[in-house]
């Protein structure tokens, strides 16, 4: 089964097992879909990860973070910029010849 937006597919998948409550959810390996588990990973948004090296396919074992109180650390995933409609952000810079 090929998925059109494999972004948004993980994010489904960690928005899915975060309503069941899970550990940990399984998503498919690609290069984009590490980098952002890693970031995740940086920020303090999931607890860990770990890359399953299986037969048909890697995985990658995102682990779900929870505090003290069993409550979520992570709520209200979205993704913002869609194949549809790609949003960047730029930042310009204005000098004056009196600096």
């Amino acid at each position: 089964m090929t998925i059109s937006d494999p972004i948004a597919d993980m994010l489904t998948r960690i928005r899915n097992a975060i309503m069941a409550r899970h550990d940990f959810v399984l998503i498919p390996m690609s290069r984009m879909k590490l980098s952002i588990t890693r970031i995740l990973k940086e920020e303090g948004f999931i607890s860990d990860y770990e890359v399953l090296r299986g037969k048909p396919y890697r995985v990658i074992k995102l682990h779900v973070k929870y505090n003290d109180k069993k409550q979520l650390v992570l709520s209200g995933l979205e993704r913002v910029s869609k194949p549809g409609l790609r949003i960047t952000s730029f930042l310009y810079f204005s000098f004056s010849r009196d600096i």
